[in-house]
């Protein structure tokens, strides 16, 4: 397997394309957006120069990298002479099932399709294919030049030949894979979602402020990133989303999104993306500022 196609180039698709890239695969990266794909260059370009200048590669291996990658505003161009695509694109289960209804018709027959979902079935996103044994869950963590995990995700057909092939092609990334079954939440966010919603909640019924949930997760329990900061970088908005996802999966009221968390995405307090969550952020500082609205509280 060389060529391996991205759909979605915002920050996990970019990422996707950069591992694979340095591990000398040939990469096409999609977008439907072109402003898109010249930012993801630039980013990808970004992170691999402070690879150089961390010494983890070389100037030689950037160039080469780069050269690995031809970025498409046409999926169905970019996926001629795909062996395996992984679909990147917003965690919305209508715009997945569009794009996989797509990669069905145009992907290369015996093409793997690999969605970077964090949480919706790998069963449905499957049934709308004609290659359901072909269909599995690559997801990968942010960022993805840095992190090891890969949780596999296998879907109810979803063959043993094409877990074993996944499984190994994570491993020419650098990557630890872990293979886990396709029920909502998978392993990651099925623990992960409701401990920050349980932080939330905390801050929302004023047992503690957001630096000391935050300090206690870290100091407490050795956490590098306390569950509210961790919820900022990750976007609200898909917390928000993921934890729908499980409460309506398994219809159980802990997984319920705690009300400030949904009036904070509905006001458009995302995290970091929109520079302010619970912290606030402002363009090249790396200071950790509680946001306004909830110092004092």
């Amino acid at each position: 397997m060389n060529n391996i196609t991205v759909i979605g180039a915002g920050t996990m698709g970019n990422g996707i394309a950069h591992v694979f890239a340095q591990s000398g695969f040939k990469v096409a990266l999609a977008d439907v957006n072109a402003p898109q794909l010249e930012k993801a260059l630039q980013t990808i370009t970004k992170n691999f120069d402070r690879q150089v200048s961390k010494g983890s590669v070389t100037e030689e291996q950037k160039q080469q990298a780069l050269s690995n990658i031809q970025t498409y505003s046409d999926v169905n161009e970019a996926v001629k002479n795909a062996e395996l695509v992984v679909e990147a694109a917003t965690e919305n289960i209508d715009l997945k099932l569009k794009i996989f209804r797509q990669l069905d018709e145009t992907a290369p027959k015996g093409c793997i399709l690999a969605s970077n979902t964090s949480s919706i079935s790998i069963t449905r996103i499957a049934a709308v294919t004609k290659r359901p044994e072909l269909v599995i869950g690559m997801h990968f963590m942010n960022p993805v030049p840095v992190m090891k995990l890969v949780e596999i995700i296998n879907g109810y057909s979803t063959s043993t030949a094409v877990s074993d092939q996944v499984i190994a092609l994570s491993r020419k990334l650098g990557k630890v894979p872990c293979v886990v079954n396709d029920y909502p939440g998978f392993i990651a966010n099925k623990i992960l979602m409701p401990m920050i919603n349980e932080a939330i909640y905390s801050l929302y019924e004023g047992i503690a402020d957001v630096e000391a949930i935050d300090t206690i997760m870290k100091l407490g329990m050795a956490h590098p990133m306390g569950p509210l900061q961790l919820a900022d970088f990750i976007g609200l908005d898909v917390c928000l989303s993921i934890l729908n996802v499980l409460y309506e999966g398994f219809g159980n009221q802990k997984y319920a999104p705690c009300p400030l968390l949904v009036n904070m995405v509905t006001a458009g307090k995302l995290g970091v993306k929109s520079g302010e969550g619970f912290y606030t952020y402002t363009a090249g500082s790396k200071e950790l500022v509680v946001s306004e609205r909830f110092k004092n509280r």
